[in-house]
């Protein structure tokens, strides 16, 4: 990014707030936050944003009212609607208030990620490179695929969003709740035994048992070293 990408989320729920607002800043985002539609409408009058996250269930006002507010005045800043509900009418009624963006919870981070670059692309605030490079390791962003020494290595989705994880941040300690998180989403209820049942594989796909490409941080989590490779 040329600069900080300024993010407004408008959420009342604390435990996705939460989670929305430590994953964006560690992605390198600046965060605001408004619990309430009214307290929002009224931010987004007063400030600049780059994109705001938009719960529809609020406490005061629909989420489709404050996004009709946000365009009843001009903003075209690009709209992410987060909502619990399923039904093709609420995508439609979303989309027709001036949404860019309709993303039903539960969700994974990793498409969340994904769901803002794509309206940040569009909207021209970023350009986001296709592929990420770490030693003899390339992921393409574009097609999903990963290569060892030019190797096309199978991932699933889920080791896909691990080993971009790793890739974007090599030699930072990740605990395995973070890896839970990120990689399955803050609805995930199950253990953090099933980060190392992913680590695991995703060790013996890089063809990398003993461990020196991704460490294990006894007690805390793993970290990722390219350069063993």
């Amino acid at each position: 990014m040329d600069h900080k990408i300024n993010i407004l989320i408008i959420e009342d729920d604390p435990v996705i707030t939460e989670f929305l607002q430590t994953g964006l800043k560690y992605e390198g985002y600046e965060v605001s936050v408004s619990n309430t539609g009214k307290d929002g409408m009224d931010i987004m009058q007063q400030n600049i944003y780059d994109l705001v996250i938009l719960d529809i269930m609020l406490p005061d006002i629909e989420g489709f009212d404050v996004c009709r507010n946000f365009r009843s005045y001009g903003s075209d800043v690009p709209v992410l609607m987060l909502t619990v509900r399923k039904e093709v009418s609420d995508r439609v009624k979303g989309l027709d208030s001036g949404a860019d963006d309709y993303l039903t919870k539960p969700f994974s981070f990793d498409e969340l990620l994904a769901r803002i670059r794509a309206l940040l692309r569009r909207s021209g605030k970023i350009h986001e490179n296709e592929e990420i490079q770490s030693g003899k390791i390339v992921l393409d962003n574009k097609t999903r695929e990963v290569r060892v020494s030019g190797k096309l290595i199978d991932l699933t989705p889920t080791e896909f969003a691990m080993m971009k994880l790793f890739m974007c941040s090599p030699g930072r300690v990740f605990t395995r709740e973070t890896l839970l998180n990120r990689v399955l989403g803050y609805n995930y209820d199950g253990g953090t035994n099933i980060i190392d049942v992913h680590i695991s594989h995703l060790r013996r796909k890089l063809g990398k048992m003993n461990t020196s490409l991704i460490r294990t941080v006894h007690g805390v989590g793993y970290s990722f070293y390219p350069e063993e490779l």
